[in-house]
């Protein structure tokens, strides 16, 4: 079969939408392999052994109408061959973004805490937490509705940390946490909360409570 109608063949087997194909060419007789290399010779074909590795795009200069002329060249010179296609590359779509929103629907503050709670054993006594914020725009008016809580920052993150203790001791009673929150709540205040640490049965012997350190600091 001529290569020119090798290549229709091939052609009518593309997707409508390919961009960039590799062909591969090899000569019937390895001899004329150098002929064929020199009609192809426009298109820079690499040679992989006995065989003529080409490559074209579907729009610009080199494309299908080129590759034909070339092919009847071949044909015409009688420089007969197997055509073979190697690999086609189409566009891709671009995945569309996915908010955190839609990645993973958050529970509003208030029952974040309440589900937290639902975790901790039951004589539980000082919690650490951190409230992981959506946006830097929310960290003023969270500090400020989470005042009671006494908060602290680390200015490289967009999380304020607290602590709550469950009947004594230094720390916000989960019931001030949870009115916090839903001030927080109200205001459209978006984030993750999480409990960093927790101590259960704890004795504050002249102490407030227990001290936790992070990254050599105590909080």
């Amino acid at each position: 079969m001529r290569a020119v109608d090798q290549w229709q063949l091939i052609e009518s087997d593309l997707q409508a939408d390919w961009e960039e194909l590799r062909l591969s060419f090899t000569a019937e007789d390895r001899g004329a392999t150098a002929g064929a290399a020199a009609v192809l010779a426009p298109l820079g074909p690499g040679r992989y052994g006995d065989e003529l590795r080409i490559q074209i795009r579907r729009s610009g200069s080199g494309g299908p109408e080129f590759l034909k002329n070339l092919l009847r060249r071949l044909d015409r010179k009688r420089l007969w061959g197997t055509l073979t296609l190697v690999d086609v590359r189409a566009p891709t779509t671009p995945a569309e973004p996915v908010s955190r929103e839609a990645a993973a629907p958050r529970p509003p503050l208030a029952e974040a805490w309440d589900a937290a709670l639902a975790t901790l054993p039951p004589d539980w006594s000082d919690l650490l937490c951190e409230l992981d914020l959506d946006s830097s725009d929310y960290i003023a008016r969270a500090a400020l509705l989470g005042a009671p809580l006494n908060p602290t920052r680390d200015p490289a993150t967009l999380a304020l940390r607290f602590r709550a203790a469950g009947t004594k001791g230094y720390g916000a009673p989960s019931g001030m946490v949870r009115r916090c929150l839903e001030r927080m709540d109200a205001e459209r205040i978006t984030g993750t909360l999480s409990v960093v640490t927790s101590l259960s049965d704890t004795e504050n012997v002249a102490t407030q409570g227990p001290v936790w350190r992070i990254a050599g600091r105590s909080v």
